[in-house]
């Protein structure tokens, strides 16, 4: 039996027709304007000709006969675009165009356009990614690509970032594995390896967003407003080979100091050479560091910088400005109306004040012979400079033979850290009142044979002595609270004082061994009263006391309490329990009205991540309830952390340690995550999927003693 015949299909011819044979055909379905503007088409055609034909109809008379014009139902953009061309006198009228004639037209015109337009498939986001890095390798940069394409540099960019990601992501997201957001946060770093690492790790997690995507690509690098790469400086830094992770499709502050060894090398480096610069000045040692802990300064005086006396006219002019300042100022205040003039003069008046005021300041020459200066980098990258800071050994020793009064001292470092003076070179003997019992300077010389009062005696009435002062000193509460402000003082501001006759002993920890607490606003607001009182008080500790006679009753009280504050531990150190030490804290605590959330602490990301996993829930079961912590328990420990932040913000909650009193349910909640290690290990077990370089190197909340710079020591329970 014979086959049917298959009709073969005929295609339209193609040929070549004059530009000014054609006329856009009004059966063409687009009427709004969309995507690349006619102008911009024509600068293409323009650079490459025409790569896609028109599709035309010819016209025909009455007769059904051809009149030698055409119609164009489909490619009207492109017929504009040539028309714009032959305005520009870039093309001749006659130009022949290619063209497919339709001449069967067993369509309409209408479905033609129609069709033309819907049965073209834009390019996957992925080809148009690699068709631009094609071009890049040809050797086109990316501003030539952008003026091409009619796109701007910064998108060629980001499309050959996009374009440069892993292989195996690309052929994900090929697949609609992995959307667009996802690729472009991957494409944050060069390191293929890594990229494919992280997708390892998030692949079967809850969380893939493209914020969680850049945080583990960006975690051992050092972010661009840090104060090390402030410092430094991105040219500095690319300059020695490092570089700069940038993300093109986010804001990035600058981006991210791949190399944190190099950085800090660099940051070490430029370090050396300010202290350098600073040491020349004339100081005795320069210490720099990148920052340093709490306390460094404890146990150093503090010298400062005077500023460079007034001149009579200096004073004089001063005085005036001061004068005319609170005269218009007066005047001004009586004013029913603003007067931008008056308000001009008295900003003028007192920037003149303020320049007066601020002069330069210096150091006395003698004094930088003897201390040194604490380099280190602030907050925004700045270097910050304290100077100004005796150690104890570089104190000043009178020498032997120095003449004092008529009398021959000798000033020896006691061991309680103070000094005693010894009228003798044996050092024998006793002194009272500041001078050795068998000093015969103030005798009249008529017996020579007086010899000096036995020591026994000597002691007995000088007992005496002490107990009628006592007696006397109690029944004057205001000269009582002097001299114990006057010895506080002694050991808090003076290295070297001479003894007080009270035995009150004054205590400061520094807790050097806590990261971070240097910046804290407790910390600074502590330095910063300290350095005011250090300022106003005598250079030298033989003036102390008549300085705090004239001290008004506020000040003194201010004063005292500074002091006292210095004293205060509420530390829970694992080695020296103090537990009526640490109620006594909490009754402080409550006097005061203190409360840890009202000082400013919050429970911050650094903070959970030092907790185990059933603590970050029991955390947010306490402040939010079970069902929130039900929200995260399925949850990574350094996810978990992060998102249990988000949940405890706002929520006044705080861990054990920093409450006041410890309510029953935290109590029994501490007790039970303390009895189910097994449910804590279970939790924690997520732990053991995680690359080598991203597992904890240890538990924060272990017992094991942790080794700082050669020593073994216990850090502080953050959730004892």
């Amino acid at each position: 039996m014979a086959k049917n015949a298959i009709q073969k299909i005929a295609m339209n011819a193609a040929e070549n027709i004059p530009y000014d044979k054609l006329m856009l055909s009004q059966k063409n379905v687009r009427r709004i304007k969309d995507g690349v503007s006619i102008e911009q088409l024509a600068e293409d055609i323009g650079r490459r000709k025409l790569i896609q034909s028109l599709n035309v109809r010819p016209v025909l008379d009455g007769e059904g006969e051809e009149t030698g014009t055409f119609e164009v139902p489909a490619g009207g953009r492109r017929y504009l675009a040539l028309g714009i061309l032959i305005k520009q006198k870039r093309l001749a009228k006659n130009e022949p165009i290619p063209c497919i004639v339709n001449r069967g037209q067993e369509t309409s015109a209408e479905e033609d356009s129609l069709a033309e337009n819907l049965r073209r498939a834009d390019l996957h986001p992925l080809d148009q990614f690699r068709a631009f890095k094609t071009l890049s390798d040809q050797g086109l940069d990316p501003d030539e690509i952008g003026a091409r394409f009619f796109v701007s540099p910064a998108t060629v960019k980001q499309r050959l970032r996009l374009a440069s990601v892993s292989s195996k992501l690309l052929g994900l997201y090929e697949k609609d594995e992995i959307r667009l957001e996802q690729i472009m946060a991957f494409s944050i770093s060069d390191d293929h390896a890594r990229q494919d690492q992280v997708w390892e790790r998030i692949s079967s997690s809850h969380t893939q967003e493209p914020y969680y995507i850049r945080r583990l690509l960006t975690e051992t690098t050092v972010r661009a407003d840090d104060r090390r790469a402030v410092y430094v400086g991105a040219e500095a830094y690319e300059a020695a080979g490092g570089i700069i992770i940038r993300d093109l499709f986010e804001q990035d502050s600058g981006g991210w100091y791949q190399d944190a060894a190099l950085l800090e090398q660099l940051v070490f480096d430029r370090l050396k050479v300010d202290a350098e610069a600073i040491r020349a000045e004339g100081w005795k040692w320069v210490e720099a560091a990148i920052s340093f802990p709490y306390g460094h300064t404890s146990g150093m005086r503090r010298i400062y910088a005077e500023a460079q006396e007034l001149g009579a006219e200096e004073v004089e002019r001063y005085d005036a400005l001061k004068a005319e300042y609170d005269k218009l100022d007066a005047d001004y205040a009586q004013a029913e109306e603003a007067d931008e003039a008056i308000e001009a003069k008295l900003d003028q008046l007192g920037a003149e004040l303020d320049a007066i005021d601020d002069r330069p300041q210096s150091y006395d020459p003698a004094q930088k012979a003897i201390a040194g200066v604490f380099v280190t980098l602030a907050a925004d990258g700045k270097l910050q400079v304290d100077a100004g800071f005796v150690r104890s050994e570089d104190e000043p020793r009178p020498e032997p033979g120095d003449v004092d009064e008529g009398e021959e001292e000798e000033e020896e470092e006691g061991a309680d850290g103070g000094t005693r003076t010894n009228g003798d070179d044996d050092g024998d003997g006793v002194v009272v009142n500041g001078k050795p019992v068998h000093d015969t300077s103030g005798d009249d010389g008529e017996d020579d044979g007086i010899k000096p009062l036995p020591d026994r005696l000597v002691f007995d009435l000088t007992a005496q002595r002490t107990l009628a002062l006592r007696n006397a000193l109690a029944g004057d509460v205001d000269i009582a609270f002097v001299a114990a402000l006057h010895a506080f003082v002694l050991q808090v501001f003076y290295r070297f004082a001479p003894d007080t006759c009270l035995e009150i002993s004054l205590k400061s920890g520094s807790f050097s061994q806590v990261d971070g607490l240097a910046e804290t606003t407790w910390a600074k607001e502590i330095a910063e009263r300290h350095e005011a009182w250090d300022r106003d008080l005598p250079d030298e500790a033989e003036g102390l006391w008549d300085f705090m006679l004239g001290l008004d009753e506020a000040s003194r009280k201010a004063l005292f309490a500074h002091c006292v504050s210095l004293t205060l531990n509420a530390v829970v150190e694992p080695w020296n329990r103090r537990p009526k030490a640490l109620e006594h804290a909490d009754v402080l605590g409550r006097s005061l009205q203190f409360d840890m959330i009202d000082a400013g602490w919050t429970p911050t990301v650094e903070f959970l991540g030092r907790l185990t996993k059933a603590r970050i829930l029991q955390a947010v079961r306490e402040a939010r309830g079970a069902d929130s912590a039900q929200l995260i328990d399925h949850m990574k420990k350094d996810i978990m952390a992060r998102e249990a932040a988000r949940l405890l913000e706002g929520s006044n909650w705080l861990p054990e340690p920093l409450r006041l009193e410890v309510d029953e349910v935290a109590t029994d909640a501490g007790d039970a995550v303390a009895g189910d290690r097994s449910d804590e290990a279970a939790l924690d077990s997520d732990a053991a999927e995680l690359p080598a370089f991203l597992a904890d190197d240890a538990d924060p909340l272990s017992d094991e003693p942790v080794t700082i710079d050669g020593d073994e020591t216990d850090h502080l329970q953050a959730a004892e």
